[in-house]
């Protein structure tokens, strides 16, 4: 079954006094539950861009986005904001951690928004923060972590709502090649759990972690990928 089924969509910034630049062009992509799709393409060919639409950090001009047969060009922010807090979990390059808080205190943020009581936010956040190996690091901020840590617990924050989707944007960007390995391990783990990941890269022996590679140039899907 489809979890993201993109048609005809077309993004651009700018305006047509100014100077329209087209990022997206006709795309036209599915990704079914379970799937753990990697995007590759040079710098300028909209992979980023494609990712925070199917993240719905974007909106877009033309097409039609169906995120579990919903379609999401109807829905208002409001509902789009809960859409994203229960079904995509977010991964960047740079961690995004707050510097004052500890590494459960930023685990726990998303469950903020959940209502949910506070000693549930916490044990959720302790779960995840324990399954990636950190457990002994909850109350350790940011600064005195590694970057492979950082990006572990960055993963714990995106997974703490138990999402479905998790949208990653050069996961491994800022780590070394032993970490890097690491995280794509966990990666395939959560994979393996069921979850469905989307992940931009530049860097092929990363991608080549995901059963299938999307491949962009100049606003285009040239190559669709075949599942392993």
């Amino acid at each position: 079954m489809s979890m993201i089924s993109i048609k005809g969509l077309s993004k651009a910034y700018g305006t047509v006094d100014t100077s329209l630049l087209i990022v997206l062009k006709n795309i036209n992509v599915t990704i079914n539950e379970g799937e753990f799709v990697a995007i590759m393409g040079p710098s300028g060919s909209g992979k980023s861009t494609l990712l925070n639409v199917i993240g719905m950090l974007d909106d877009f001009e033309a097409g039609e986005y169906l995120f579990k047969g919903e379609n999401v060009t109807k829905l208002s922010s409001n509902v789009l904001a809960e859409l994203r807090l229960y079904n995509i979990g977010f991964v960047f390059q740079s961690f995004n951690l707050i510097p004052q808080l500890s590494a459960q205190t930023n685990v726990e943020l998303p469950t903020l928004y959940t209502n949910t009581k506070k000693s549930i936010r916490q044990n959720a956040a302790v779960a995840q923060l324990t399954a990636l190996g950190l457990g002994n690091r909850l109350s350790h901020k940011p600064s005195e972590l590694s970057g492979g840590q950082q990006q572990r617990v960055a993963i714990a924050r995106a997974m703490v709502n138990d999402p479905p989707l998790l949208v990653a944007d050069e996961p491994t960007g800022s780590l070394d090649s032993a970490t890097s390995h690491d995280i794509m391990q966990l990666f395939q783990t959560l994979h393996q759990r069921g979850k469905t990941i989307v992940m931009v890269t530049h860097e092929e022996d990363i991608a080549k972690c995901a059963q299938r590679i999307i491949r962009m140039h100049d606003g285009k899907i040239i190559d669709h990928g075949v599942c392993a």
